[in-house]
């Protein structure tokens, strides 16, 4: 097989029917477990969905978005603090992680080895696609995955053998993000030179009109990601966080 690029992936959304052994999903896991993590604890669980009957239940807690039908794998990576609590609990130690700062500590961990798997998995010649609605609606899919206290998910990822290749994704340059030494902040010269190729694409232009917009980042202020929108999801997310113990006021 060659050399995947990363310069030039893609993310998946349609898959084909092509089958992808358990083994072979656990084996790509083995490989991405060997990634950074904090203090070697390994914060994190995954949830394989494979039957089609459970991915039926998870779509709509995923806004009923196709990928998760219509992939043949489905993975939930977890912030994990419970297993490696009951492992200091049964060797005589105290644990000390019913609180936010472990949740960030196992957070890392999570997008950590999800990404590492992605990489794993599309040197492998399969497809990905980050569902980013896993925060959304929490709650519902630690009944679904039956997740107990201190497990909480964090990413989902579909994955599979790619049905086509879609258009690349356009990013902003390098010396966009890129900083020398300390953070330089950005003026509105700045700003046009970095995000100014976004508002000339053809497909942006599409989408400003088609929303009743005159900018692109209006679509994402308006739109895609309110404000309203985040306060609400972040207050549940934060019950979500005490539901399952990082959080005790």
């Amino acid at each position: 097989m060659d050399k995947f690029n990363f310069s030039n992936r893609r993310t998946i959304r349609k898959y084909s029917d092509k089958n992808i052994p358990y083994e072979k999903i656990l084996e790509m896991l083995e490989t991405a477990s060997h990634a950074s993590t904090t203090g070697n604890m390994q914060l994190y669980s995954v949830v394989i969905t494979q039957d089609k009957e459970q991915k039926e239940l998870l779509s709509p807690l995923h806004f009923n978005q196709p990928m998760i039908k219509g992939a043949p794998v489905v993975m939930t990576f977890c912030v994990d603090y419970n297993r490696f609590s009951k492992w200091c609990e049964y060797s005589d130690a105290t644990p000390g992680y019913d609180n936010f700062h472990s949740f960030i500590s196992a957070a890392l961990d999570t997008v950590i080895i999800a990404q590492q798997f992605c990489s794993v998995a599309e040197s492998e010649g399969l497809g990905i696609c980050y569902i980013g609605t896993t925060t959304y609606n929490a709650n519902g899919i630690i009944d679904l995955l039956n997740l107990p206290k201190l497990t909480v998910p964090l990413i989902t990822i579909t994955v599979g053998y790619p049905a086509d290749i879609p258009q690349m994704s356009d990013r902003i340059d390098v010396n966009g993000f890129v900083h020398n030494e300390k953070y330089s902040d950005y003026d509105i010269n700045n700003i046009s030179k970095i995000y100014g190729y976004k508002e000339e694409m053809e497909e942006n232009k599409h989408f400003i009109a088609e929303n009743n917009k005159t900018t692109l980042a209006q679509v994402f202020t308006d739109i895609r990601y309110t404000k309203e929108n985040n306060i609400h999801i972040s207050k549940e997310f934060m019950n979500v966080l005490k539901r399952q113990g990082f959080i005790n006021e």
